[in-house]
């Protein structure tokens, strides 16, 4: 077996709990060490965030934007606001007990180390499911959709309707090792979902994501492994050949487009005009990015800026607003990556998919199998039920929701849930 880099040995440890083999299905502990799972812990020492106070307080700050709204960046007083809170009253242990109070494990996949979380359902007949967050987000984003949907009827959702949880974090993100070579793209890591599937004991599942979730799940239906039945995505590729063309090229938009299609026209045309400049730069040069692993407000900062929908409604967070999100939810998230020192090793999940698509991330992909879509007012972009009926043949639900941005299981959870339940209920036997 591989041993832990030297920066996850700092803040982790496996944990030899005698019960934990119990919370997996019968077999599935792998008759070779190649297959093992190994139960996980998470255990910060005291030390790491001693430093990452100093350095907080020791930010040194830039002058006040010269514009009174955000068309500069993330504003100044947001940012001196988290790194206050962060200081003096954000605490990692909360979540890192959150974290330690659930099933975790490693698994080695393609000779990398895999991260994930695997929630049992109580309930007889639960639906398998693998999850995956996306950049900037990691398992964090999927703590609040645990219960609801493993244990239905607490929240007043039918036995029915319960699933059997898969969380992992993508290679190079969170607790999952960091690839040394190039090659972990989506089509590569969607085959290792595949097989983090099948090692668990799971003959029937469905797939669901958002961001790079989605990516990975669509490549997933494309690749079609046996029992694999349908996907669900809060962030659907369905953008028309014609549109993302004309986008490309800053063309006019077709004179035809319906109400819903301008909308979602009007959101892409100003994410790629105004809110790519991240997915740019970790595409093209993402080890240039040192002072994201020396700074930590530097790191916050590039975190928040990732669409402009997100990125307001944390700015009214940490103005005192209550919003979906909280102050701590946001922090539990950017300390995750500080302390796994994953800031450049995720950025190149974009250089590395670069390498081998030359497509837009929201172009259609051609996924067969069945899908669910859920769109959200403020995601990138809302697709439209038209193109989504257009990219999926076999659409089985789709619904748009008034409110929910870009980290709809962690800004919405309920809502989130809900749909996640509808939308596989056709698949269910």
């Amino acid at each position: 077996m591989s041993e832990p880099s030297p920066t996850r040995r700092d803040v982790l440890a496996t944990s030899a709990a005698a019960g934990a083999a119990s919370l997996l299905p019968e077999g599935s502990a792998g008759a070779a060490d190649g297959n093992a799972i190994r139960p996980f812990r998470i255990d910060v020492p005291e030390a790491k965030l001693a430093d990452l106070r100093r350095r907080i307080a020791a930010t040194q700050w830039p002058e006040k934007e010269t514009v009174e709204d955000t068309s500069q960046g993330v504003q100044l007083k947001t940012m001196q606001s988290l790194a206050r809170y962060w200081a003096t009253e954000h605490d990692w242990h909360k979540v890192e007990a959150k974290l330690n109070a659930l099933p975790q494990f490693i698994t080695e996949i393609d000779g990398l180390d895999i991260h994930f979380i695997h929630v049992r359902s109580k309930h007889e007949n639960a639906l398998p499911m693998i999850v995956t967050h996306g950049w900037p987000g990691s398992v964090i984003e999927q703590l609040k959709i645990i219960d609801p949907l493993t244990n239905p009827t607490a929240h007043g959702a039918s036995a029915s309707d319960a699933f059997h949880l898969v969380i992992p974090s993508l290679p190079g993100y969170g607790f999952s090792g960091k690839p040394t070579a190039p090659g972990w793209h989506p089509v590569r890591i969607a085959r290792a979902w595949t097989t983090l599937m099948q090692r668990l004991g799971y003959t029937q599942y469905v797939a669901q994501g958002g961001d790079w979730g989605n990516a990975v799940s669509e490549l997933m239906a494309l690749q079609e492994p046996p029992g694999l039945l349908g996907i669900h995505t809060n962030m659907a590729a369905t953008v028309p050949a014609n549109i993302s063309k004309a986008l490309a090229f800053n063309e006019a938009p077709p004179a035809d487009l319906t109400a819903e299609e301008r909308n979602a026209w009007n959101q892409l045309d100003f994410f790629y005009k105004k809110g790519l400049g991240y997915a740019l730069e970790m595409a093209n040069r993402p080890q240039t990015l040192y002072a994201l692993v020396d700074s930590p407000v530097g790191l916050a900062a590039w975190m928040l800026d990732h669409d402009a929908r997100s990125q307001e409604m944390i700015a009214r967070v940490f103005d005192g607003r209550t919003e979906g999100l909280t102050r701590d939810d946001v922090l539990d998230n950017v300390t995750l990556y500080w302390l796994t020192n994953t800031a450049i090793s995720s950025a190149r999940l974009y250089w590395d998919t670069a390498q081998v698509s030359s497509g837009g991330f929201f172009d259609v992909r051609g996924v067969k199998i069945p899908v669910a879509v859920s769109a959200f007012a403020d995601e990138i972009y809302a697709a439209p039920r038209s193109w989504a009926e257009r990219a999926y043949p076999k659409l089985i639900h789709y619904n748009k929701l008034d409110k929910g941005t870009h980290f709809a299981a962690w800004e919405q959870p309920q809502l989130f849930s809900e749909e996640v339940r509808a939308g596989f209920r056709p698949l269910r036997k």
